[in-house]
């Protein structure tokens, strides 16, 4: 533990230096980072030894003063608290430092600044679903000044997502920018719209929302779900503190390889023999990925494999990642009476839809029954502390 706190002065040091160095198009000569990494490590002991307390021998353990050997519970337990949250924000130090790095090394150079938000909520709609946005703008999407609002003074961002079709200019792509000129809530994405392209969509999402805002959550959720923002917003904040955290409902779906089936999938070979399951992932409905993930995603976009099944593939992404998988089941309960059976008890829901439909059946009809049966109250959220 000595050694690797030592070192992390030494490693963060090496990052900044070589990511002014490719910032300039130069690389450090091997001299030169033998000598950095020498003096940086002198330099990490001496923090060290300033921050933590040296270890003692068998011999001096037993010279101990009567006053340190009365140390309270709670002090030790205060210093492990501390201990840890000087851990955590060096992990977060590191990995943001990480992925500066990367985009240093593929040309991408200093990002720019970016809008601060504590959770940028990204809707996935279409072009055909007009009446669907329209059912959540009338339920639980703030509109106009309660929208700008909501993000300004809470950091919760919402926006419905869409991509262009593939001609240029279309009439469809005329509605969705009339609709925006109107509501002001779109995330227009450089992608062509396609039931089969919901993987590649979904990789546009992280990508498009990590250049726009520096958020501590990334939500996706389909413009057929009922969502609780108050409820949400206090559930991801329960989780702030870890580095990589995956939220949703979780599931491990069987593997469909037969052609002409809902939610065949094509590679079905690469999970196994026929019969086999998928590793566990979130459902699509909902999801919620913190902002390192998010980074990962947006940065390796151009390599991440997709899938038939966009919850699938975001699954396999983060499979292979150091990621904090929460499966929390208030973010995929029924629709009444189920949500209002939980609510009654003091169990709000965060989002609600039918497994059968998955989403809520019949939205545009159902979609306000749902919001007064189960809804928070509009003024939940503000009483999140964020």
């Amino acid at each position: 533990m000595y050694i690797a706190v030592s070192l992390l002065p030494s490693y963060l040091s090496i990052c900044r230096m070589e990511k002014k160095a490719l910032r300039g198009g130069k690389t450090l000569p091997g001299k030169a980072t033998t000598t950095l990494i020498a003096a940086c490590f002198i330099t990490g002991l001496f923090l060290c030894r300033r921050i933590l307390p040296p270890l003692q021998t068998e011999k001096s353990s037993t010279l101990v003063s009567e006053r340190d050997s009365m140390t309270s519970p709670i002090d030790v337990i205060q210093q492990v608290k501390s201990t840890r949250e000087i851990l955590q924000s060096l992990d977060k130090t590191m990995t943001s430092l990480e992925m500066e790095l990367a985009a240093a090394r593929t040309g991408g150079g200093p990002a720019p600044k970016l809008r601060r938000a504590f959770a940028v909520v990204g809707i996935n709609t279409a072009f055909s679903s007009r009446k669907r946005r329209d059912s959540l703008r009338q339920t639980w999407v703030p509109q106009g000044m309660k929208l700008k609002k909501l993000e300004e003074e809470k950091g919760i961002v919402l926006r419905f997502v869409i991509g262009r079709t593939a001609t240029a200019g279309s009439a469809l792509d005329k509605a969705i920018d009339e609709e925006e000129a109107e509501t002001n809530d779109f995330l227009r994405l450089q992608h062509v719209e396609g039931y089969h392209q919901l993987s590649a969509k979904t990789r546009a999402f992280f990508s498009a929302a990590c250049s726009l805002w520096d958020a501590d959550f990334y939500v996706k959720v389909d413009d057929d779900v009922h969502v609780n923002l108050g409820t949400m917003a206090g559930t991801l904040a329960r989780h702030r503190a870890k580095p990589r955290v995956y939220l949703g409902c979780m599931k491990s779906g069987p593997v469909l390889s037969q052609k002409g089936v809902k939610y065949h999938e094509p590679e079905f070979w690469k999970f196994g023999d026929q019969g086999n399951k998928y590793f566990r992932h979130a459902t699509g409905q909902i999801y919620a990925i913190s902002k390192d993930l998010a980074s990962y995603i947006s940065l390796n976009s151009h390599m991440l494999h997709k899938y038939a099944n966009e919850d699938v593939s975001l699954g396999a992404w983060l499979i292979g990642l150091d990621v904090v998988h929460v499966d929390d089941r208030a973010m995929c309960c029924g629709t009444p009476p189920d949500c209002e059976w939980k609510a009654q008890a003091g169990s709000v829901c965060v989002a609600t839809f039918d497994w059968s439909c998955s989403g809520v059946c019949k939205p545009v009809d159902r979609m306000r029954l749902v919001h007064n049966t189960c809804g928070e109250g509009e003024a939940a959220v503000w009483h999140v502390p964020l």
